[in-house]
């Protein structure tokens, strides 16, 4: 007899477990699902209501609150209150010790490679152990709703995480009991959610403009025939909400002439003062002045003065988004729609700069705070196999490669490069009789691979030895949905194989991203000189070496004036490759090639006459 599943909530048979779709945010999160009409719909549990606060309060007995019950431990016992727990998955302390002030918790520096550790009592807890958390009380939430067991989900991040950060996101979900099936673009979530592209006749070029608590990215799409392609994403996982918040609470301590350290150092203070600017900024939003108290410091502000304190981190986002535009190779004119998504896009001054800078009204009608998770439920549906007419790219933003002879940076997948990807390319050993290859991963747009983050390092070995340029060795980048990258070299010919999956030990921020970024701009002159320079070195290098071998191989065959000549020219050649000067390489290069091409011409016709003798031609 066959089993049917029924949902007690909905009175509708289930085929099989609901994919939630989740918003893990820096601030709150959430979670959705399709209903049974086919709709996308937030879970709001008894009450309690649609944002959990992505935050955990520890007990004195070490267990964990998360969510509403935690937000109001901030001020009462913020040692022991995590937020902003985003802000750190997947990076070193190394990443995040300019920003150590902000969080009025313990970040513990223990390694500056590896990733960070927060401090609660005597005990210890990573990032993805704390997201475990949230993720565990979102999966209760939407199992409380919808009485029945969750325990699939895509779950969405920045379209700026690295790999790291997306694997550490990954973790997290697999930690809280979820089989996380996909890892997705916050933007392109937000722009299902819009179903701008659901029509297929429909074509149309997107920007998504998000602007959460701790993250901004933008995203530029172009949507056809169903397919939603990200042509450039761009953006900074430190910009958001709380940046307005901690600019209101600078001016208040200002207006209040109080000391910064002194604030700072009473957490109690600073955490109140953190929710009263916070407060500010959403009452700002429809009134003009606010005005409140904290421990008897007047706080008041006007909206005029809020915009001009947030002027330039709002024009920072701007500046995002012409550099996004300009990845994209478009114009203004060329993008039909402007998606709001982040709560932080409710600011006045937020809506009217973008709205000027693309020059045209913005669509913010579904709430701001939901359409990440609705756009990721939409995810969930297509991938449970319900909506098979829409496919999702995205894209990496910046270039992996590998390094080569003279330190040079091979770059096999370029920067926005549609994913998931696979690109390869065939390389061969330099030496005689080299038996291992040492395979070098790097990051990045520099020629130089030093300019390069390094990514991964691995040997591939037990390759059969063979003359110098006669192994076959094939190495494949494979970027998976995710962007987590998986590399593969096979030895043609013997049939050696490694693979290795990069998960950095740390991840990069922004910042890194776009110095690196403006940097290869900036350098483009320099690194292309230095590059033909290492090129011609790498060249002479190996010509050095051929003649070297083909004299110690060949030398019965030459008089004693003819090595001492050959060696005279490869000397020259030694010389040159010391000056940096890459003209004189190659012309000492062609003058070496000039006068052994004989040699081998005469060394080919003995060849010939040997293999000739005794056969008569016809």
């Amino acid at each position: 007899m066959a089993k049917v599943s029924i949902n007690i909530a909905t009175g509708s048979i289930q085929k099989e477990d609901i994919i939630v779709g989740i918003d893990l945010g820096t601030t709150n999160s959430l979670v959705a699902f399709i209903n049974p009409e086919g709709t996308a719909q937030v879970i709001n549990d008894a009450g309690k209501g649609v944002l959990v606060p992505s935050i955990v309060h520890f007990n004195t007995d070490g267990s964990p609150v998360v969510g509403n019950e935690a937000k109001e431990f901030l001020i009462s016992d913020p040692q022991n209150t995590i937020f902003s727990v985003k802000r750190l998955l997947g990076r070193s302390y190394h990443d995040i010790e300019a920003y150590q002030n902000l969080f009025s918790y313990k970040v513990i520096d223990d390694d500056s490679e590896s990733l960070v550790k927060i401090k609660v009592g005597d005990r210890f807890y990573t990032p993805i152990e704390l997201s475990a958390m949230i993720l565990k009380e979102l999966k209760e939430r939407a199992e409380h709703a919808l009485k029945t067991p969750v325990n699939r989900a895509v779950i969405t991040v920045p379209a700026y995480f690295n790999d790291s950060q997306r694997q550490a996101t990954r973790d997290a979900g697999k930690l809280a009991g979820l089989d996380v099936l996909r890892i997705v673009n916050e933007p392109t979530a937000a722009s299902l959610a819009y179903g701008i592209g659901l029509n297929p006749e429909e074509e149309k070029t997107i920007a998504v403009y998000d602007l959460g608590g701790g993250t901004f990215d933008v995203s530029i799409l172009k949507i056809q025939n169903g397919i939603f392609e990200v042509l450039s994403t761009n953006g900074n996982t430190f910009l958001g909400g709380d940046d307005f918040d901690r600019a209101i609470v600078n001016y208040w301590i200002e207006q209040n002439k109080l000391d910064p350290d002194e604030v700072t150092s009473n957490s109690e203070l600073t955490q109140e003062l953190r929710l009263k600017a916070e407060e500010a900024k959403k009452a700002l939003s429809t009134q003009n002045i606010f005005t409140g108290t904290v421990a008897s410091l007047p706080c008041a502000i006007t909206r005029q003065t809020f915009e001009e304190l947030i002027s330039g981190k709002v024009e920072e986002t701007i500046n995002a988004c012409k550099n996004a535009m300009k990845d994209a190779g478009l114009s203004i004119e060329d993008i039909d729609e402007v998606v709001m998504v982040g709560g932080s896009t409710r600011t006045p001054l937020v809506k009217n700069s973008v709205s000027a800078f693309f020059n045209k009204d913005v669509h913010d009608k579904i709430n701001p705070d939901e359409v990440v998770a609705l756009g990721a439920s939409i995810q969930a549906d297509i991938l449970a196999g319900n909506r098979k007419d829409i496919l999702l790219l995205d894209v990496t933003p910046l270039s992996l490669g590998i390094e080569t002879m003279g330190g040079l940076m091979d770059v096999i997948i370029p920067r926005n490069s549609k994913v998931p990807t696979k690109a390869g390319r065939q390389y061969t050993t330099s030496i005689d009789g080299q038996v291992n290859m040492k395979i070098s991963v790097f990051q990045g747009e520099r020629d130089l691979v030093k300019e390069n983050r390094k990514l991964a390092e691995f040997d591939l070995k037990g390759i059969p030895a063979m003359p110098a340029g006669f192994p076959k060795v094939d190495i494949n980048f494979l970027l998976n949905a995710d962007g987590i990258l998986k590399i593969q070299a096979i030895e043609l010919r013997s049939g050696v194989k490694q693979e290795v999956d990069v998960k950095p030990t740390y991840g990069l921020t922004d910042q890194e991203v776009e110095q690196m970024l403006f940097d290869s701009i900036t350098h483009a002159k320099e690194d292309v000189s230095q590059r033909m320079i290492i090129e011609a070195r790498t060249e002479g290098e190996q010509m050095v070496y051929t003649a070297e071998r083909f004299i110690e191989k060949n030398g019965a065959y030459f008089s004693i004036e003819e090595i001492s000549k050959t060696q005279e020219y490869i000397q020259a050649l030694r010389e040159a490759l010391t000056s940096g000067n890459k003209d004189l390489i190659h012309k000492k290069i062609d003058e070496l090639n000039e006068f052994t091409r004989p040699f081998a011409e005469r060394l080919m016709d003995q060849a010939i006459g040997q293999a000739m003798k005794g056969k008569a031609i016809e």
